[in-house]
C-alpha cells in the first residue's frame, strides 16, 4: 500500500520504483546464490513469498501451504520471475494461474512443480536439523557442490514419505479440467480465452461446464488491462532467462508506477485498504477497451530510464541459474520426451504405460508423486497404439490440444 502512495506523487515516485528494484535484484542474488538455499512455504506463500521461493533449489511444501500470484486481482502483473518460472510450467498452467491468482493448497503446490518436495509440516523442524548437520559435516569433508545438492535432496526426500497419501494426485486440477485448462488458455488472446471458456460452460460433463463458469465469474472480476498485461508477459518470458524476464517485470512496475494504468491504485484500495467485495471500477472497464498499443506501453521501454534496469552485482551476474524443475517431479516435457523417444534415457523404442511408469519411478529413485504424475499426465496426454499381436501397446503422445470430450 505505501508503494502505491509513493507511486501516485511524483515527488515520491523514486521510491516507490527502487522498491521493486531491490525486490528484482534480491530475486535474482537469491536464483545466483552457489550454495542451495532451502525455502520452507508451511503457510502462506504469495507475491513476493513466491519471489524467495522460486529461486531456490529446494523448495518444500507442507500440508499448511497456501500458494498463489494474485496480482491481477489488484490491478497489477505477477512479477518477482513469474514470467519465467510460470511460463516453463507443464502445459498452460502458468497463463491460467497468472490471470486468475488461482490458489493450490497443500500438495498440491508440490504436483505443479512450485515444490520440489512436500513433507508433514511437523516434520520440518527434522529437515532443518538434519541439513544443519550436514553443514558441520561438510566443514570438514568439503564435498563437491553436486555432492553436496545430492545429500540436501536426500535428507528432504528422507522425511517425505507418507503411508497416509491416498492413491492418485490431490489437485483438482487434473484430469478433464487441467485438459480444459491446456484448451482454453492456449491462445495469445484473452478474448479467445473467454470464447473457448465461454463455449466450455455448454459443455455436458458438469466438472468441466462448472469450472469454466467459476473461471469466468473470476477472470471478469480482474483488471482487463492486468489480464493482457499479465497473458503476454508469460508468453514473452518463454523465450527469456530470468535476468532479461526480471527486467521486464521491472519494465511492467515502472508503467503500473508511471500513469500507464490507473488499475494498480483502484486495486489495493479497492482490495487491500476499503476490503470491498465485488468488482473494483476498473479503468478501462473492459476487454475490448484495452487496445495493444496501450498494452505495448508497459513492454517498449516508455517508461524506462538509462538507470533504470536491474543491477546485478558480481559474482551473481555470471553464475549458473538452475533449472526450477531439477529436484521437483517429472515435467509434462519430461514425460513426452521418454514416449516419443528423444528422453537421453529413452531407448527409442516404443514404451507402455507401466513400463514409461517404471522408467520415471527408477530415474527419480522412487519419489513421492513420480508414478501418479506420470500416469495422470499419460490418462490426459497419450492414445495407446496396439501391434495386432496382443503382446504390445505402445503410447502415443498427442502433441495439440483439443476440446474435453
Amino acid at each position: 500500500m505505501r508503494v502505491v502512495r509513493d507511486a501516485a506523487n511524483p515527488e515520491t515516485r523514486p521510491k516507490a520504483i527502487q522498491f521493486f528494484k531491490s525486490e528484482f535484484e534480491l530475486d535474482y542474488i537469491l536464483a545466483a546464490l552457489a550454495k542451495p538455499y532451502i525455502a520452507i512455504m508451511d503457510g502462506i506463500t504469495m507475491g513476493g513469498g513466491v519471489g524467495l521461493s522460486m529461486p531456490a533449489a529446494f523448495r518444500v511444501a507442507t500440508e499448511k501451504t497456501v500458494f498463489a500470484m494474485p496480482e491481477t486481482k489488484i490491478g497489477y502483473c505477477p512479477d518477482v520471475g513469474a514470467s519465467f518460472f510460470l511460463s516453463r510450467l507443464d502445459g498452460e498452467m502458468g497463463a491460467y494461474l497468472a490471470l486468475t491468482g488461482d490458489t493450490l493448497k497443500g500438495r498440491a503446490v508440490f504436483e505443479h512443480g512450485f515444490a520440489t518436495h512436500f513433507i508433514p509440516s511437523r516434520r520440518v523442524s527434522n529437515v532443518l536439523e538434519s541439513v544443519s548437520a550436514l553443514d558441520n559435516v561438510a566443514s570438514i569433508e568439503k564435498p563437491s557442490q553436486e555432492d553436496y545438492y545430492k545429500r540436501v535432496n536426500q535428507i528432504i526426500e528422507e522425511n517425505s514419505t507418507e503411508v497416509e497419501h491416498r492413491e492418485g494426485l490431490e489437485s483438482e486440477l487434473v484430469g478433464a479440467k487441467r485438459a480444459a485448462i491446456d484448451y482454453a488458455f492456449r491462445h495469445d488472446e484473452v478474448e479467445k480465452i473467454y470464447g473457448d471458456l465461454k463455449a466450455l460452460t455448454e459443455h455436458s460433463d458438469p466438472t468441466i461446464s462448472e469450472w469454466a463458469t467459476t473461471t469466468l465469474e473470476s477472470l471478469n472480476l480482474r483488471s482487463p488491462t492486468s489480464l493482457k498485461v499479465a497473458l503476454r508477459a508469460v508468453r514473452s518470458g518463454k523465450t527469456k532467462n530470468l535476468l532479461q524476464a526480471l527486467n521486464m517485470e521491472f519494465q511492467i512496475a515502472l508503467a503500473c508506477c508511471s500513469g500507464a494504468t490507473p488499475d494498480f491504485k483502484t486495486g489495493v484500495e479497492a482490495v487491500l485498504v476499503q476490503k470491498t467485495r465485488g468488482r473494483p471500477d476498473w479503468s478501462p472497464s473492459t476487454l475490448e477497451e484495452v487496445t495493444n498499443e496501450k498494452i505495448d506501453e508497459f513492454f517498449n521501454g516508455k517508461y524506462i530510464t538509462e538507470k533504470d534496469q536491474l543491477e546485478i552485482p558480481e559474482p551473481f551476474a555470471s553464475n549458473p541459474i538452475y533449472k526450477p524443475s531439477r529436484f521437483a517431479l517429472p515435467t509434462e516435457i519430461d514425460i513426452r520426451d521418454m514416449v516419443v523417444g528423444s528422453h537421453a534415457t529413452s531407448s527409442g523404442s516404443g514404451i507402455k504405460a507401466d513400463e514409461l511408469a517404471a522408467k520415471f519411478d527408477d530415474l527419480y529413485r522412487g519419489k513421492m508423486g513420480v508414478k501418479e504424475k506420470v500416469r495422470e499426465v499419460v490418462a490426459r496426454k497419450c492414445k495407446t497404439i496396439d501391434n495386432k499381436d496382443g503382446n504390445r501397446v505402445w503410447l502415443q503422445w498427442v502433441h495439440t490440444p483439443t476440446a474435453p470430450q
